[in-house]
């Protein structure tokens, strides 16, 4: 599969996801996020969140963190909520808590850092992911998961 198509996304693992929008031009992955494509995107990508969650580094963390996430072709961008607790990740497109952590960002940022293919740091550094509240979860939020390396 050499296609950003999301229909085929439920049939990928995650390595071929990362696989995927490493080989994928920006421009390509900006225009399927400006449709009406980019739920069906982020949902499969939030959906995963739970299976590649590692309660087994996650300790005794608890947090509720809130992704934001820019560039939706209204204007607008989507906002879901991961909570993690009780050695547990669960995922809603509906946030309903205070966040510990908000992290904001545009649509191929993101993609790019959760299959692995970009450095949250330097993102942070040069302003296109921004944080706010605790940013030493922020700092470790990557460890919390099998993030895939394409």
């Amino acid at each position: 599969m050499t296609d950003f198509d999301p229909a085929n996304f439920a049939n990928v693992g995650p390595k071929e996801f990362a696989q995927l929008v490493k080989s994928t031009p920006d421009d390509k992955i900006a225009a399927v996020m400006a449709s009406d494509l980019r739920g069906k995107v982020l949902s499969e990508v939030f959906n995963r969140m739970p299976s590649l969650f590692r309660a087994d580094r996650a300790g005794s963390t608890n947090a509720v963190i809130h992704w934001t996430i820019t560039g939706r072709p209204d204007g607008g961008s989507d906002t879901y909520e991961v909570v993690i607790e009780n050695g547990t990740c669960t995922v809603s497109d509906t946030p309903q808590r205070d966040p510990k952590l908000t992290l904001t960002l545009g649509p191929v940022e993101f993609l790019k850092i959760v299959s692995g293919g970009a450095n949250p740091v330097m993102m942070f550094m040069t302003g296109k992911l921004k944080a706010k509240g605790d940013l030493g979860l922020a700092a470790n939020i990557a460890n919390l998961f099998d993030i895939p390396k394409a």
